[in-house]
């Protein structure tokens, strides 16, 4: 019963891509129609694929020799998130159609943009590592082709050419990894894998663990390859809130916890899993709390929450981390969207320029403070419970340190939310903006994100039980049972009374100034990276220095540049099908 669903879910979107190419820019007001038709479709067909879910093969395609079968699972974890990645597009297309309008090359951007939504629901919903693998370089293609979308722009392009670098970086891992499973397996099954990966040498899973880790991380955006999600930022904003908010930066914690039940009891990977979470978190709170470009804030802020999710999973609640990726999917998309509701009606980035556009913006001032309250954790918005679940995870089943430096950081975050608020919408005016309220095509995405942060939370018992079918050992819950657990639980006042000091901390600025002064060292290390954009630039001229040495291997000759790649290719696909069946 799935099958249908599933093929319908990932060939949507793809077919509509096609079909928004074909129909040609000459005719803008039918790409836009034929792209919010084919995305909404996704969406609807992403949302039946919840009641057929199950652990069972829903396609198998027998490729054989050494690809194995190409199968699609609709389970629980990968139904969850293709739905994320479909409902979220739609209402990212949706939007599109005002942010967009009167924009050149739209076919390329709805090309991608359906391209990405479908890949993204593949990489969910495939049961072979190397369909896997195959997804996630489509989406990292996909983001790299939107993130340079203004491809006039060198600050664009730049973004767009850090981001493939890095995340192919942690690409490696994951090749590696799926490599080194059919080497020692003679299969590329998923649950092939986690069923038989006890029997796996210790050492040959370790190298496998940390390899996807790698990989997991520079996908998400966690130290140390953070740095690359504040730069996709010069995409446009839809963009930002489809790939860089609520779905592409949320493959690698869909990998991580995919993964977990097999890497688990590696010695060390959890610990190391803690640690990237907890820096991850801190480090990008504090440069959340020192950028002034509205887009930027909301990155590091991005990269700040998958922090947490990436904590979880390291403290072993993939319910906790998975639970929290669904709040942060709906509230992030929705701060985004009113972030580029903003920016499309004042033309500027720059939090110093704005200034009571609340006066003029009303919608969207109050859609974004719903959003602007679920990420720094007030009550009941949904990223207070699942935020919550984090932290209560983390006190009973992680390190102590662990514990207190996410708390720190839900201070920080309610800190620089305030100020992001303030600065954007409350105040006097700091320069002459003629603002006005979103559009009904941009109004409809937002109020439907609005209502979705105020009423998902209580979705949490039936998403628990979802994400049982696929994970063994989930312990599940009614909503009613973990609302009075939270509720109950003195951590949560514990909680509540450090996201009250970050908030009172913005309100009294002004006294506490001398103490900002004396963070001034501080402020300049969070301004430049913390040192991150300097070991990027090193990086980067090492690569030119490598790369001006190898050119000289280089014959110049079209021909046989050619006539080389094909003859490597061909050796390759001679060994694939020759030696890979067993």
């Amino acid at each position: 019963m799935a099958a249908p669903f599933i093929t319908l879910t990932i060939g949507l979107p793809w077919l509509g891509a096609l079909a928004v190419w074909i129909a040609g820019d000459q005719h803008p007001k039918a790409q836009h129609a034929l792209a919010v038709l084919f995305a909404v479709a996704g969406g609807l067909s992403g949302l039946a694929l919840l009641t057929t879910t199950g652990a069972e093969v829903a396609i198998r395609l027998p490729v054989g020799g050494a690809f194995g079968d190409f199968t699609f699972v609709a389970d629980g974890l990968g139904v969850f998130l293709a739905v994320i990645a479909t409902v979220i597009g739609s209402l990212a297309v949706i939007f599109s159609v005002e942010y967009m309008k009167g924009e050149a090359q739209l076919g390329r951007y709805y090309a991608f943009v359906l391209l990405f939504i479908g890949a993204m629901a593949g990489l969910a919903l495939t049961g072979s590592l190397l369909l896997l693998f195959f997804f996630w370089e489509v989406t990292a293609l996909t983001s790299y082709a939107l993130i340079s979308f203004h491809n006039d722009d060198p600050k664009a392009v730049a973004g767009g050419i850090k981001a493939l670098l890095m995340t192919q970086l942690g690409g490696v891992g994951l090749l590696a990894g799926a490599l080194l499973i059919y080497a020692h397996l003679g299969s590329y099954d998923i649950s092939a894998f986690l069923a038989g990966a006890d029997a796996l040498p210790p050492d040959l899973r370790a190298l496998i663990a940390f390899g996807f880790l790698a990989a997991a991380a520079a996908k998400s955006a966690q130290a140390p390859f953070h740095t690359w999600l504040p730069d996709a930022m010069e995409a446009p904003t839809p963009v930002s809130a489809l790939i860089h908010a609520a779905t592409m930066v949320n493959a690698g914690v869909y990998l991580l916890a995919r993964f977990f039940p097999a890497f688990e009891s590696v010695p060390g990977w959890s610990t190391a899993v803690v640690i990237i979470g907890m820096v991850t978190a801190l480090l990008a709170a504090v440069m959340a709390l020192v950028a002034d470009d509205l887009k930027r804030v909301l990155a590091y802020s991005t990269v700040s929450q998958l922090g947490y999710m990436v904590f979880a999973i390291g403290c072993g609640s993939v319910l906790a981390g998975q639970f929290h990726l669904f709040s942060h999917a709906v509230f992030k998309a929705l701060l985004f969207l009113g972030a580029g509701a903003v920016i499309h009606a004042i033309g500027t980035r720059d939090m110093h320029q704005m200034g009571g556009l609340g006066k003029h913006m009303p919608l969207v001032r109050g859609v974004f403070v719903i959003g602007a309250g679920a990420l720094a954790g007030i009550p009941i918005l949904n990223g207070f419970w699942s935020k919550e679940l984090i932290l209560e995870t983390g006190l009973a089943h992680g390190p102590l340190w662990g514990y207190i430096g996410m708390l720190i950081g839900a201070g920080l975050t309610a800190l620089y939310t305030a100020r992001m608020v303030w600065l954007v919408f409350y105040g006097e005016p700091r320069s002459h903006h003629h603002a006005h309220d979103a559009r009904p095509a941009m109004a409809i995405p937002l109020v439907l994100l609005a209502v979705g942060t105020l009423t998902t939370w209580l979705l949490f018992g039936p998403f628990g039980a979802l994400l049982a079918e696929a994970v063994p050992g989930l312990h599940e819950e009614s909503t009613l049972d973990f609302v009075t657990k939270v509720v109950s639980d003195p951590a949560t006042l514990l909680a509540l009374g450090v996201v009250a000091i970050g908030l009172l901390a913005w309100q009294q600025r002004s006294r506490l100034s001398p103490i900002a002064a004396g963070l001034r060292a501080l402020e300049q290390a969070a301004k430049q990276g913390f040192g991150f954009e300097a070991i990027n630039r090193f990086v980067a001229r090492m690569t030119r220095s490598a790369a001006t040495v190898l050119q000289r291997t280089q014959t110049g000759e079209l021909n046989w540049n050619a006539a080389g790649i094909a003859g490597a290719l061909l050796i390759v696909l001679i060994i694939l099908a020759g030696g890979g069946t067993r």
